[in-house]
Protein backbone atom coordinates (compact mmCIF):
# COMPACT_ATOMS: atom_id res chain seq x y z
CA UNK A 1 0.00 0.00 0.00
CA UNK A 2 1.17 3.54 -1.19
CA UNK A 3 2.09 5.15 2.34
CA UNK A 4 1.29 8.63 0.40
CA UNK A 5 -1.35 7.61 -1.29
CA UNK A 6 -3.66 5.80 1.67
CA UNK A 7 -3.66 9.09 3.46
CA UNK A 8 -7.11 10.91 3.57
CA UNK A 9 -7.74 14.41 1.94
CA UNK A 10 -9.67 16.36 4.69
CA UNK A 11 -12.20 19.13 2.98
CA UNK A 12 -12.14 22.08 5.08
CA UNK A 13 -14.81 24.85 5.52
CA UNK A 14 -15.65 26.41 1.94
CA UNK A 15 -15.14 23.68 0.07
CA UNK A 16 -17.38 21.77 -1.80
CA UNK A 17 -16.42 18.25 -3.82
CA UNK A 18 -18.73 16.45 -5.77
CA UNK A 19 -17.82 13.20 -7.62
CA UNK A 20 -20.00 11.59 -10.32
CA UNK A 21 -19.22 9.26 -12.45
CA UNK A 22 -14.91 9.23 -11.91
CA UNK A 23 -14.88 12.60 -12.25
CA UNK A 24 -13.97 14.84 -9.09
CA UNK A 25 -15.42 18.56 -9.15
CA UNK A 26 -13.80 20.75 -6.50
CA UNK A 27 -14.81 24.11 -5.99
CA UNK A 28 -13.48 27.03 -3.15
CA UNK A 29 -13.58 30.89 -3.13
CA UNK A 30 -10.43 30.80 -4.90
CA UNK A 31 -12.10 28.65 -7.98
CA UNK A 32 -13.25 25.41 -9.39
CA UNK A 33 -11.07 22.30 -10.81
CA UNK A 34 -11.83 19.05 -11.88
CA UNK A 35 -9.58 15.46 -12.31
CA UNK A 36 -10.59 12.44 -14.39
CA UNK A 37 -9.20 9.47 -12.18
CA UNK A 38 -7.22 7.54 -13.88
CA UNK A 39 -7.77 3.45 -14.15
CA UNK A 40 -6.85 1.30 -11.47
CA UNK A 41 -7.09 4.19 -8.77
CA UNK A 42 -10.50 5.16 -7.64
CA UNK A 43 -11.33 8.23 -5.59
CA UNK A 44 -14.02 7.87 -2.48
CA UNK A 45 -15.81 10.89 -0.75
CA UNK A 46 -16.76 11.00 2.54
CA UNK A 47 -18.71 13.67 4.21
CA UNK A 48 -15.72 15.84 5.41
CA UNK A 49 -12.77 13.90 3.32
CA UNK A 50 -11.43 11.99 0.54
CA UNK A 51 -9.42 8.77 -0.16
CA UNK A 52 -7.57 7.07 -3.01
CA UNK A 53 -7.65 3.70 -3.19
CA UNK A 54 -6.17 0.86 -5.98
CA UNK A 55 -7.61 -1.58 -7.28
CA UNK A 56 -4.76 -3.79 -7.31
CA UNK A 57 -1.24 -4.34 -6.89
CA UNK A 58 -0.71 -4.50 -10.82
CA UNK A 59 2.43 -1.92 -11.38
CA UNK A 60 0.87 0.65 -13.03
CA UNK A 61 -1.81 0.91 -10.39
CA UNK A 62 0.45 1.18 -7.81
CA UNK A 63 2.11 4.10 -9.45
CA UNK A 64 -0.62 5.97 -9.98
CA UNK A 65 -2.04 5.82 -6.32
CA UNK A 66 0.43 8.20 -4.77
CA UNK A 67 -0.09 10.69 -7.44
CA UNK A 68 -3.65 10.34 -7.94
CA UNK A 69 -3.92 11.60 -3.79
CA UNK A 70 -1.06 14.39 -4.45
CA UNK A 71 -3.07 15.51 -7.10
CA UNK A 72 -6.53 15.80 -5.40
CA UNK A 73 -4.39 17.44 -2.19
CA UNK A 74 -3.10 19.79 -4.63
CA UNK A 75 -6.76 20.73 -5.80
CA UNK A 76 -8.14 21.08 -2.38
CA UNK A 77 -5.28 23.24 -1.01
CA UNK A 78 -5.75 25.14 -4.70
CA UNK A 79 -9.51 26.21 -4.39
CA UNK A 80 -9.12 27.34 -0.71
CA UNK A 81 -5.75 28.77 0.07
CA UNK A 82 -4.71 29.02 -3.68
CA UNK A 83 -0.48 28.89 -4.90
CA UNK A 84 1.51 31.79 -5.69
CA UNK A 85 4.98 31.81 -7.28
CA UNK A 86 7.42 34.93 -7.44
CA UNK A 87 9.60 35.96 -9.81
CA UNK A 88 12.28 38.93 -9.73
CA UNK A 89 13.41 40.66 -12.97
CA UNK A 90 17.38 41.74 -12.35
CA UNK A 91 19.34 44.11 -14.89
CA UNK A 92 19.33 47.75 -15.32
CA UNK A 93 16.56 48.83 -17.57
CA UNK A 94 14.62 45.54 -17.15
CA UNK A 95 11.04 46.08 -16.10
CA UNK A 96 7.89 44.60 -16.54
CA UNK A 97 3.56 45.92 -16.77
CA UNK A 98 0.27 44.12 -16.83
CA UNK A 99 -1.66 45.62 -19.89
CA UNK A 100 -4.93 43.46 -19.43
CA UNK A 101 -4.62 39.98 -20.15
CA UNK A 102 -1.00 40.54 -21.00
CA UNK A 103 2.30 40.95 -19.69
CA UNK A 104 4.83 43.58 -21.04
CA UNK A 105 8.49 43.18 -20.12
CA UNK A 106 11.19 45.02 -21.44
CA UNK A 107 14.36 42.69 -21.18
CA UNK A 108 17.12 44.09 -22.79
CA UNK A 109 16.12 43.09 -26.19
CA UNK A 110 15.48 45.00 -29.48
CA UNK A 111 11.56 44.68 -28.55
CA UNK A 112 9.30 44.43 -25.93
CA UNK A 113 8.52 40.85 -24.84
CA UNK A 114 4.64 40.17 -24.72
CA UNK A 115 3.82 37.12 -22.63
CA UNK A 116 -0.25 36.07 -22.67
CA UNK A 117 -1.29 35.53 -18.81
CA UNK A 118 -3.65 31.95 -18.90
CA UNK A 119 -7.14 31.46 -18.00
CA UNK A 120 -7.26 31.20 -14.21
CA UNK A 121 -4.44 33.38 -13.01
CA UNK A 122 -3.99 36.45 -11.63
CA UNK A 123 -0.72 38.01 -12.65
CA UNK A 124 0.29 41.42 -10.83
CA UNK A 125 3.48 43.48 -11.06
CA UNK A 126 5.45 45.60 -7.48
CA UNK A 127 8.13 47.76 -8.41
CA UNK A 128 8.49 47.30 -11.95
CA UNK A 129 10.47 43.96 -11.20
CA UNK A 130 8.94 42.08 -8.85
CA UNK A 131 6.12 39.55 -11.02
CA UNK A 132 3.70 38.15 -8.39
CA UNK A 133 1.72 34.81 -10.31
CA UNK A 134 -1.47 33.76 -8.18
CA UNK A 135 -4.04 30.89 -8.79
CA UNK A 136 -5.94 27.34 -7.93
CA UNK A 137 -3.92 25.09 -9.81
CA UNK A 138 -0.38 24.33 -8.97
CA UNK A 139 0.69 23.15 -12.15
CA UNK A 140 -0.92 25.97 -14.27
CA UNK A 141 1.15 28.57 -11.51
CA UNK A 142 4.39 26.47 -11.89
CA UNK A 143 4.51 26.02 -15.40
CA UNK A 144 3.64 30.07 -16.12
CA UNK A 145 6.26 30.67 -13.99
CA UNK A 146 8.50 28.47 -15.79
CA UNK A 147 8.03 29.84 -19.27
CA UNK A 148 7.92 33.71 -18.37
CA UNK A 149 11.68 32.49 -16.69
CA UNK A 150 12.48 30.81 -19.53
CA UNK A 151 12.09 34.06 -21.67
CA UNK A 152 15.60 35.74 -20.40
CA UNK A 153 16.89 32.97 -18.16
CA UNK A 154 19.41 34.06 -15.50
CA UNK A 155 22.70 34.28 -16.74
CA UNK A 156 26.23 33.21 -14.36
CA UNK A 157 28.40 36.25 -14.60
CA UNK A 158 26.36 39.46 -14.29
CA UNK A 159 23.01 37.35 -12.81
CA UNK A 160 20.92 39.69 -15.14
CA UNK A 161 17.71 38.15 -16.52
CA UNK A 162 14.32 36.93 -14.92
CA UNK A 163 14.94 34.35 -11.93
CA UNK A 164 12.74 32.85 -8.99
CA UNK A 165 12.37 35.05 -5.30
CA UNK A 166 14.28 32.17 -3.64
CA UNK A 167 16.26 31.30 -6.40
CA UNK A 168 20.49 31.32 -6.10
CA UNK A 169 22.55 32.07 -8.84
CA UNK A 170 26.03 31.01 -8.77
CA UNK A 171 28.38 33.32 -9.88
CA UNK A 172 31.14 32.64 -12.41
CA UNK A 173 34.75 34.62 -12.22
CA UNK A 174 34.77 36.79 -15.78
CA UNK A 175 37.73 37.05 -17.99
CA UNK A 176 39.87 39.39 -16.19
CA UNK A 177 39.39 36.97 -13.08
CA UNK A 178 40.94 34.21 -14.89
CA UNK A 179 43.64 35.86 -16.38
CA UNK A 180 45.18 37.57 -13.41
CA UNK A 181 46.84 34.41 -12.00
Amino acid sequence: MSRLGKLPIEIPAGVKAVLENGLLKVEGPKGKLSLRSPAGVEITLDKTRLVTTRQSDVADHRAKHGLVRSLVANMVKGVSTGYERQLEIVGVGFRAAVKGKTLNMTLGFSHPVDFPIPEGLVVRVDANTKVVIQGADKALVGETAAKIRGIKPPEPYQGKGIRYSDEVIRRKAGKAAAGAK
